[in-house]
């Protein structure tokens, strides 16, 4: 490292910019930039995402505890913690949270998806 680079600083939710989603949701962008976004987000019990797709985006969901319902393309897979799901650009998709805890998960999206959302 030059003696002229910052390291980078350490980000976590306690100091990631926050905002509300949906009935009762959040997130927080842990990376925010013209060419990656990771968000992680939180679900209460009975949360959904409505349908929707991005044009340009794909996305990775990772989830972190819990466990959700991802519907991609009209196919549904229970996610647990640990696992994960890629949905490539155009896909139709729609997260939810049907069991009787909250989840938190990971949103890797390249490009950022914000403004990229065509909502169904």
């Amino acid at each position: 490292m030059s003696s002229n680079t910052v390291p980078p600083a350490s980000v976590s939710r306690q100091n990631a910019e926050h905002y509300h989603w949906g009935k009762d949701c959040d997130g927080w962008h842990l990376v925010k930039d013209k060419s990656l976004s990771v968000i992680e987000e939180f679900m209460p019990s009975g949360a959904r995402e409505v349908h929707h797709h991005h044009t340009k985006a794909q996305q990775f969901f990772y989830i972190l505890s819990g466990e959700v319902m991802m519907e991609v393309e009209g196919r549904t897979t229970l996610l647990l913690a640990g696992s994960g799901i890629r949905v490539l650009p155009g896909a139709r998709h729609q997260i939810s949270n049907p069991s009787s805890g909250p989840v938190r998960f990971l949103v890797i999206s390249q490009p950022p998806s914000h403004g990229d959302r065509i909502s169904e």
